[in-house]
């Protein structure tokens, strides 16, 4: 049995923890509740073309005169909610069968081959390949091409950091007992794993932002005149020299996003370390 950190050894560490939870949480806030915040509509043309920064436009204008500060509100909410989508099914379904993987080896070695081929095939192609197999899916296709590339990787990290758990003397003991597979996984195996589990989602949010992002700008998905944040890098980067807020506003809100989801990610996982459940 571990030693449980002392009352006061914890509490700058709650205190760090909660500051970078708030700190997430203002960027993703700004993104979701954007529309509401908005000095403009989205499709209302408000300045000229390309306008520099001015009282009418805090940020200036894109390239048909619309408020950029406005469209870069409206513009995280899908980006943030398919993120969302995407690293929740591929960290719940790696946590699950990563952890079954390493009580059934037959199983395990067929989730190594499938790792294999997905790392092999650039995300990027994945998706094109599967938005040509689905006409018409956009950024539904993106969303699935995402969670089937990243599923297999998901899940050897799982069962890499759960390997050393499938010989521990409670796993022994009820196997032993008769407990089915599913019992051991959930019950023995996976508290364990929660800053791995923790620090994955934060991976694979942050890996969902940045295809979901490049598939965008390579026009896979939301489709113009949408408001989105990789549509609109796409769309004005030929008037950078005139507004380079145009570009840089939505470039640096992806940026925020995956930055800040990843320090909290990574902070919180010693402390969700120290909560796990140990035995011996």
């Amino acid at each position: 049995m571990t030693a449980t950190p002392p009352a006061a050894a914890r509490a700058p560490r709650r205190t760090k923890a909660t500051a970078l939870v708030v700190l997430v949480a203002l960027p993703l806030l700004l993104a979701l509740a954007g529309p509401l915040i908005a000095p403009h509509t989205v499709d209302t043309p408000v300045t000229a073309p390309f306008a520099a920064p001015g009282e009418g436009a805090v940020l200036g204008g894109d390239q048909l005169g619309r408020d950029v500060l406005s469209r870069v509100l409206h513009g995280g909410g899908l980006l943030i909610a398919g993120a969302l989508l995407v690293a929740t099914v591929t960290t719940g379904a790696a946590a699950l069968i990563g952890c079954v993987a390493v009580l059934r080896p037959a199983l395990g070695r067929t989730v190594e081959r499938a790792a294999d081929l997905a790392i092999l095939l650039p995300s990027l192609l994945g998706i094109m390949l599967i938005a040509l197999a689905w006409p018409g899916g956009g950024r539904w296709a993106v969303l699935a091409a995402a969670i089937v590339l990243g599923v297999p990787y998901a899940i050897r990290i799982v069962a890499s950091a759960a390997s050393p758990l499938a010989t521990a003397g409670y796993v022994e003991a009820a196997l032993a007992r008769g407990e089915s597979t599913g019992h051991i996984a959930l019950r023995e195996i996976l508290p364990n794993l929660r800053a791995t589990v923790l620090t994955l989602f934060g991976l694979r949010f942050v890996e969902a932002v940045y295809v979901i992002s490049m598939a965008g700008f390579l026009q896979i998905g939301p489709q113009p005149p949408a408001s989105d944040w990789s549509l609109m890098i796409r769309e004005n980067a030929p008037g950078i020299l005139l507004n380079p807020w145009a570009v840089l506003a939505p470039s640096l809100a992806v940026a925020a996003v995956a930055v800040t989801v990843t320090l909290v990610t990574h902070t919180l996982a010693p402390d969700t370390t120290a909560k796990a459940v140990t035995r011996s």
